[in-house]
C-alpha cells in the first residue's frame, strides 16, 4: 500500500464553507466508522467480513479510518483480499498504536481527527457505522448531524451486529418522545438492518431528508 501525508490546520474550519451537495446519483464509495477493537465476540468480526464481501461484489470502495486492528482491519482486510479498492484515513499521532503489520491499500496521513473525518466525508458517496467505541459513536452522530443542518445530504446507515445499536435506536425514540429530536428527520435519517446485504441495497435506495437550512457556500463568503 501506499502512504500520503496531508498537512491541513484549518480543515475543521472548512465544514462551514461547505453547500450541502444533492444525493449522490450512484454509490462508488462507502465510508464504514467501526472499532479498532475487534469486540468479544466473533459475530462482530464475521459481520464486518461480510459487509466487505458485499461492497466488492458490488464494486464499491471502501473508506475507513486507516487502523488495522480491530473491525477496522477486518473491513479493510477484506475489501482488499477481495481484489476491492481500500482509502484508508488517519490522524499522524494515532498511526504508530491503529496501523500494525501489512498496510492494505492507500492510506493517508492527515494532521488531526477534523481533518480525518472531513476527508473521509468528502471522499465517501455513503456512511455505515459497524459497532465501535466513543470514536465510532461520534463519527456517527455528527454525519447525522450533517445531514440535518444540510452540510451533506448523502445516506446513512447502521449494520447492527447482535443488537450492538438496539440502545441508541431507543435513545432516539426518547429524544423523539420528549421534544427533543423531531420525528420524520429521525424516522427518515437512517437505515437499519443486521444483514450487509440487505443495508447495502437500502443504502442505495435511500434518500436521506433534506434540511430546511440554506449552508453558507464559499462564494457568500
Amino acid at each position: 500500500g501506499s502512504v500520503t501525508r496531508v498537512s491541513c490546520a484549518c480543515c475543521a474550519l472548512i465544514i462551514f464553507l461547505m453547500a450541502a451537495p444533492p444525493p449522490p446519483s450512484q454509490i462508488n464509495n462507502i465510508c464504514v466508522f467501526c472499532g479498532a477493537r475487534p469486540g468479544n465476540d466473533p459475530e462482530f468480526l464475521q459481520g464486518a467480513d461480510r459487509l466487505a464481501e458485499e461492497l466488492t461484489k458490488r464494486n464499491i470502495g471502501l473508506v475507513y479510518g486507516g487502523g488495522s486492528l480491530g473491525l477496522m482491519g477486518g473491513v479493510s482486510r477484506g475489501v482488499h483480499t477481495r481484489g476491492g479498492k481500500v482509502q484508508g484515513v488517519i490522524p499522524k499521532a494515532l498511526a504508530p498504536r491503529e496501523i500494525s503489520g501489512e498496510v492494505v491499500g492507500e492510506i493517508t496521513e492527515v494532521a488531526d481527527m477534523h481533518a480525518r473525518k472531513l476527508l473521509m466525508y468528502k471522499k465517501a458517496d455513503a456512511f455505515i457505522a459497524l459497532p465501535g467505541g466513543y470514536g465510532t459513536f461520534e463519527e456517527l452522530v455528527e454525519c447525522i448531524t450533517w445531514v440535518q443542518l444540510g452540510v451533506h445530504s448523502k445516506p446513512i446507515g447502521i449494520l447492527n451486529i447482535k443488537g450492538y445499536y438496539d440502545p441508541l435506536v431507543q435513545l432516539v425514540k426518547n429524544g423523539t418522545s420528549m421534544g427533543f429530536i423531531d420525528e420524520a428527520f429521525a424516522r427518515n435519517v437512517l437505515v437499519i438492518s443486521n444483514d450487509p446485504a440487505e443495508l447495502v441495497e437500502l443504502l442505495l435506495k435511500h434518500t436521506p431528508p433534506r434540511s430546511e437550512i440554506k449552508w453558507i457556500t464559499e462564494a457568500q463568503t
